[in-house]
């Protein structure tokens, strides 16, 4: 398929709402398929459509094991890819856990954000069937930052300010030296 640019802060897109997927067509498959080779190509987990410029309610995640520091993207044998079309959360738990996040569209920056430890996530599959399920663990994480992609919101939204200025300073350094 595509290697789909993707959009970095501070533009203004990633701070918008995503519409619902009104009907999973072929074209809205060929957006998910072209948004795993974006995603495979950037070493990343997750991604949110907004997050290559497409304001529609699609997300993809791929928690295949990361041991290997090559640079080539995991290969297929390893993959383990999720596609949620018009992803609801409709319970988390009152339990928390934290995770040092990053996002592709913050790229090599990282941050401890605390979550609730688990939540019920409702979606279309690529086939437009209905599918709900519990995540735990890296996934409950992973789907719910992706689902605040959705809603215009980014992880650093959750962590101080003095934090996020601190992140955002050495993401501008690091543009200007590179």
């Amino acid at each position: 398929m595509a290697i789909l640019p993707i959009v970095e802060v501070p533009d203004p897109v990633l701070r918008r709402t995503c519409a619902p997927v009104a009907e999973v067509t072929d074209e809205v498959r060929g957006i998910v398929a072209d948004m795993f080779d974006t995603m495979y190509d950037a070493r990343g987990i997750g991604l949110a459509a907004i997050q290559v410029g497409i304001l529609q309610r699609i997300v993809v995640i791929d928690l295949q094991d990361r041991e290997t520091e090559e640079e080539e993207p995991a290969p297929e044998a390893a993959r383990d890819p999720h596609a949620f079309i018009n992803p609801e959360i409709v319970e988390v738990s009152e339990e928390l856990s934290t995770y040092n996040e990053g996002c592709l569209s913050i790229p090599e920056q990282y941050a401890e954000v605390t979550r609730p430890a688990r939540c019920r996530v409702t979606w279309l599959d690529t086939d437009g069937a209905r599918q709900e399920a519990e995540f735990d663990g890296l996934m409950a994480t992973c789907m719910q930052h992706e689902i605040d992609h959705l809603n215009g919101v980014l992880f650093i939204d959750h962590i101080s300010r003095l934090k996020r200025g601190m992140l955002l300073k050495k993401l501008d350094k690091l543009r200007r030296a590179g």
